[in-house]
């Protein structure tokens, strides 16, 4: 820095006074530059003469030294050993500024007393008016405790012809106190007590009077030149901890999709493989007994893939099964009596429900090798549907879904397994209402009520699965499949107080709320 100004300097007329400034400006900084590097030298050069430097504070006091700055070139010196150091530290009281006042001008009391004894006898007003508020205000309290006053009616009159200032005595001879007269003192704001630290300062193993730097690293160019067999290094400290690594952080949504897990498996369901987003309109729609010329079969509603647009395959014999139910009917049903078309059921699809994967394992039971055995899915995953996006919407979000397979199912057998689940995540209060899906028969709308919010809230769906759906995968006739579903997203939103969905789920997500966001228990 001081070379680059000189040659600025050079560019001027030296003998000019603008150059006669900047040359002083220069020599001032180079003579600062020089004693900030100082106090290293002179505690180096003082060790080698007096082997000791016996407190560190009266010594850089006696050089006009800012002892931070000593202390902080003796912690560098410690580092390499070149110094040894022993710690000290001496109390004493120190004066505040009400202390300071009371040695200049005298106590409260004793102001106090005076004014009263000089009047002959004051009014507790007049008092205030004669020495100030604040010092009759703790003056008076004192003179009375001290028994120099007394009250004649409403005045206050002389107790003692005179009075010794204990207190200005106690402040001018500090280093006297006792403990108790110190506590009092530092209770009346006339003293402080200050703990002062400083270092007993020694040669180390390492000392020189001159400081060499060494290397942290060693460098190809030390390799290449053969420098680093004469260079020395800064000695490694194996036993120290290396720096703290911060780890990654569950989102909200996975740590309530933990907990949904936990609690589902607990109750004796088993998770179902979902991580095949892309989905037939088969399984989708068809399988489940959805028309396909159902409204949310539109391209407003549902994300269809251009490429590949089309399924490879289906089971053959399932998909002529689902397509006469369609178009003819059975189990009790008339169908759906329209023509049912193979290019409409193999489009390729976002999922919009993981129902399709739910409707491929009731498929797999139903054919598998021996007889039927009830059973219990769940799963939690993405789905996709053609939405506006909003505070409470998305494209894309999580759905919690459960099944079970089984003998007789009734609808109380619902009504109870769900009100089981919601128990166990903290919602009590339960209310069903009649609804209509296309492949559930009766269904149910689950509404929870919100503390919080004090009102009535939907909080998912539900139902019995239609023979229609059942009758094509090959179950036996009396077996009944129950069933619910609710988002992940929205006991989400209530659980860390979320008002809108974006800030959970999206790009606009806080990764601090990551961070912090506690652990989820229900």
């Amino acid at each position: 820095e001081q070379q680059n100004l000189s040659i600025v300097i050079k560019l001027f007329i030296c003998e000019s006074a603008f150059g006669q400034q900047l040359q002083n400006i220069v020599k001032q900084s180079a003579k600062t530059s020089a004693k900030m590097g100082d106090e290293e030298k002179l505690i180096l050069s003082y060790l080698n003469e007096n082997e000791v430097i016996e407190d560190s504070l009266p010594w850089s006091d006696g050089l006009k030294l800012d002892h931070k700055k000593v202390i902080g070139s003796v912690k560098s010196l410690s580092v390499d050993q070149y110094v040894l150091t022993e710690n000290l530290s001496r109390s004493f009281y120190q004066l505040t500024e009400v202390g300071s006042e009371v040695v200049k001008n005298g106590s409260q009391e004793y102001l106090s007393f005076l004014a009263i004894r000089e009047a002959g006898k004051l009014s507790i007003e007049d008092l205030q008016t004669k020495v100030g508020k604040d010092v009759a205000k703790v003056g008076m309290g004192n003179c009375m405790k001290n028994k120099w006053i007394k009250k004649d009616g409403s005045d206050l009159v002389p107790a003692v012809e005179s009075a010794e200032d204990i207190i200005q005595k106690q402040l001018m001879s500090l280093n006297d106190l006792t403990e108790k007269e110190g506590k009092d003192l530092k209770k009346r704001k006339m003293v402080n007590f200050v703990t002062q630290k400083s270092l007993k300062i020694m040669k180390g193993p390492s000392f020189a009077l001159e400081r060499k730097k060494k290397a942290a690293d060693i460098t190809k160019e030390m390799l290449d030149s053969g420098a680093w067999m004469d260079t020395e290094f800064k000695p490694y400290n194996l036993l120290t901890f290396g720096e703290s690594v911060g780890g990654g952080y569950l989102h909200p949504l996975l740590k309530v999709r933990a907990e949904f897990r936990k609690i589902l498996m607990q109750m004796g369901f088993e998770e179902m493989p979902t991580n095949k987003w892309v989905e037939s309109s088969f399984w989708n729609f068809d399988s489940l007994f959805q028309p396909q010329s159902h409204p949310a079969r539109d391209a407003h509603d549902t994300f269809f893939i251009k490429d590949p647009a089309e399924t490879v395959s289906v089971p053959a014999d399932y998909y002529e099964r689902v397509k006469t139910m369609h178009e003819k009917g059975g189990a009790g049903s008339i169908g759906y009596r329209y023509d049912f078309q193979k290019e409409e059921a193999y489009k390729n699809l976002l999922r919009t429900h993981t129902t399709a994967i739910s409707s491929q394992m009731l498929y797999k039971l139903a054919n598998q090798e021996g007889d039927f055995q009830p059973a219990r899915y769940f799963s939690i995953d993405r789905v996709f549907r053609n939405e506006t996006m909003d505070a409470t919407h998305l494209c894309e979000f999580h759905q919690v879904e459960g099944l079970v397979a089984d003998y007789d199912l009734s609808l109380g057998d619902l009504i109870g397994t769900i009100e089981t689940f919601f128990k166990k995540i903290g919602i009590t209060q339960l209310r069903f209402k009649p609804a209509f899906n296309p492949y559930t028969e009766p269904s149910m709308e689950i509404f929870g009520y919100h503390p919080i919010l004090k009102k009535w809230t939907e909080i998912g769906n539900s139902g019995m699965f239609r023979p229609e759906m059942l009758r094509p995968m090959g179950l036996p006739e009396n077996v009944r499949v129950i069933a619910w579903g609710l988002s992940l997203e929205r006991p989400t939103m209530i659980k860390y107080k979320i008002d809108n969905i974006r800030d959970l789920f999206g790009h606009k997500v806080e990764m601090a709320r990551t961070k912090t966001a506690p652990v989820c228990r229900f």
